[in-house]
Formats: structure tokens, C-alpha cells, sequence
């Protein structure tokens, strides 16, 4: 057996709208599918991030709050690979968006930060 790749990762938002705007709009992900699921009351919206990584968006009513400071166990945060960190914090930061200062990779000397998405997921870009 053999695992070749993450087909996906599933972010399940408190707001749809401010999420789908967030994901789309400022991130510039692009929309793959949207449906209404009716019988769940929920949306899912599958974007497509860089030339092949996918991310599923899922509403679901009353959904409780995820846990993120102090980090509790699981999956601890999503991280995109960008060109150039600097351009990149700068842009959030133009979008009203808390940027962490950036940092260096003690191993890798690679630069990285973190900020959030609207329902407090920590995100962390990382140059390439």
C-alpha cells in the first residue's frame, strides 16, 4: 500500500459568505464546484489552490468553535507555499488581516508566519 499525495483538506467555517469571500476574494482561490446540500442544510465549495491541491469549505449549522490558542491536539493548521513571504504578509495586511512577524525556519533557514482565516484557523505561509 502506498499513499501518493493529500487529495484534499475540509474546512468546516462558522459564516459561509465571509469564509467563501475570504477563500476566494482575498486568498484567490479559485471555485472548482459549489452545491446546496438541502438535506443538511450546508453548503460545500471546493477550491482549487496552485495547479493541483484542492480545499473542500463545509457549513454545517451549530457547529462548535474549534479550539486553536493554547493548541489542543489534532490537526494543528493549514500551510501554502508562497514566492515571496514579504509581498504575501504585506497583501493580508492590506486586507485587514493580523499577520504574525515573520520568522526563520531554524532548520531550513526558509522564512515563515502565520495569520488566521475568519474562523480563527491558524494558516502559515512558507517561502519557497
Amino acid at each position: 500500500m502506498k499513499f501518493n499525495k493529500i487529495h484534499h483538506i475540509a474546512i468546516i467555517c462558522s459564516d459561509y459568505n465571509i469564509s467563501k469571500i475570504f477563500y476566494t476574494e482575498i486568498l484567490g482561490f479559485s471555485i472548482i464546484n459549489e452545491v446546496y446540500r438541502t438535506e443538511r442544510d450546508s453548503y460545500k465549495l471546493d477550491l482549487r489552490v496552485g495547479d493541483n491541491d484542492r480545499l473542500e469549505l463545509f457549513s454545517f449549522p451549530n457547529s462548535p468553535t474549534r479550539p486553536s490558542y493554547p493548541e489542543s491536539c489534532g490537526l494543528r493548521h493549514i500551510a501554502f507555499q508562497v514566492d515571496d513571504i514579504e509581498t504575501c504578509a504585506t497583501y493580508l495586511k492590506e486586507h485587514n488581516i493580523k499577520v504574525e512577524p515573520i520568522r526563520i525556519d531554524e532548520f531550513t533557514d526558509k522564512k515563515f508566519t502565520f495569520f488566521s482565516d475568519p474562523d480563527d484557523l491558524p494558516i502559515e505561509i512558507y517561502e519557497s
